[in-house]
């Protein structure tokens, strides 16, 4: 028996190929003879630095760069083989992890890092940079990235602005007479999962900034702030962003990108998918276990697990899900899925669950259940 495991991180507790590993070892502790394939898999946002390094032989790098609240501190990025290619996953550096809740705050945090990483690469010869932008601590628009890059908002007075989703409405100029001169000639790729718009009901501020540490108020004051900058867009660069699908990722990372690096977002699912080889390996598969931390409905809806039911069911292959969590367990399997399973117990507290070596403990129980 062939069996393919390629799950999504289980945010916050494993990476893709931690989660993976629990339940190679669950199978093989009643099988150990059977052959099993882990292919490590992400969505452009945790662990898609590790899975692109892993797809393509690449080397990493480590440089000092800012954090969300331009902190210095170490972040990596990878590099192809053949040198042309940066590998860059902003949640190393601008993400929600590296800084604590009670200082979580939209209206400050900066995507100041990711550019630093970028301009590293374009220096060391890079020409392709495909960037996740999942799991973003900020809610400026990518300006921070692009003042890291050379470019100047400037405000009424035509002074120079700080950082934060706080520049947003004040922005009356754009000045990209200083951007990085490597910038002409490069390629950018976005990997995203999500497709909401710039601003508005469903865009960045609303839907995304609470968890980053906003309240009502400030929801409100970044959303005005995002509708602003749009039109600062339009008038700098002649594109509306507004309603494009992504543009409102990471906090309006993927609209500042489309708008001033002309950058592709693509599905985080499918490119990484589409790297790792993923259709081509799974032939001769007798099943595959998929999975990530949470799964629900809109685990159907362009992420990983959903992806890779699709792939699966279009080669006749049984796949089952593994979550921490599962919600909507009936339109998960009236969807295709053969089984879904949540890992955690009913007695156990989320926080307990989420400890590494319990979220290990508990993948292996569940998958020993499942091969009983």
């Amino acid at each position: 028996m062939k069996i393919i495991i390629a799950t999504d991180s289980f945010k916050g507790s494993l990476t893709s190929t931690e989660a993976g590993t629990a339940i190679v070892e669950g199978i093989c502790i009643l099988h150990p003879y059977c052959q099993t394939e882990l292919i490590p898999i992400a969505d452009g946002g945790e662990g898609m630095l590790s899975v692109m390094l892993n797809a393509t032989g690449g080397t990493i790098h480590s440089i000092e760069a800012h954090n969300p609240n331009m902190n210095h501190i170490t972040a990596s990025y990878g590099i192809s083989p053949d040198g042309n290619t940066a590998f860059i996953e902003m949640a190393n550096i601008s993400g929600l992890p590296l800084i604590h809740k009670e200082q979580r705050n939209p209206w400050e945090t900066t995507t100041y890092g990711t550019g630093e990483l970028i301009a590293n690469a374009l220096e060391k010869g890079c020409n392709h940079i495909i960037l996740g932008i999942g799991g973003s601590a900020t809610n400026d628009a990518g300006t921070g990235m692009l003042q890291a890059l050379g470019f100047r908002f400037l405000d009424a007075k035509r002074n120079a602005l700080a950082q934060g989703g706080k520049i947003l409405g004040k922005i009356a100029f754009v000045d990209d007479s200083q951007k990085h001169p490597l910038l002409e000639n490069t390629l950018f790729t976005v990997a995203c999962d999500v497709q909401n718009p710039f601003d508005g009901p469903e865009g960045a501020a609303y839907v995304y900034a609470r968890q980053k540490g906003a309240d009502d108020a400030m929801i409100a004051a970044l959303d005005k702030g995002m509708k602003h900058f749009a039109h600062i867009i339009n008038t700098h660069t002649g594109r509306d962003i507004r309603q494009l699908p992504g543009s409102g990722a990471a906090g309006g990372m993927g609209g500042g990108m489309l708008a001033f690096l002309n950058a592709e977002l693509k599905s985080g699912a499918d490119l990484l998918l589409d790297i790792s080889q993923f259709e081509e390996r799974i032939i001769g598969a007798d099943l595959i276990i998929t999975g990530e931390g949470r799964i629900d409905r809109q685990s159907l809806m362009g992420k990983i697990p959903g992806k890779i039911l699709q792939m699966g069911l279009s080669k006749g292959i049984p796949v089952i899900a593994i979550a921490g969590c599962v919600e909507d367990k009936a339109l998960l399997l009236e969807a295709g899925f053969k089984g879904v399973y949540a890992t955690m117990p009913d007695s156990m507290t989320l926080e307990e669950a989420m400890k590494p070596d319990i979220a290990k403990q508990n993948i292996r129980k569940t998958v020993l259940q499942i091969f009983r």
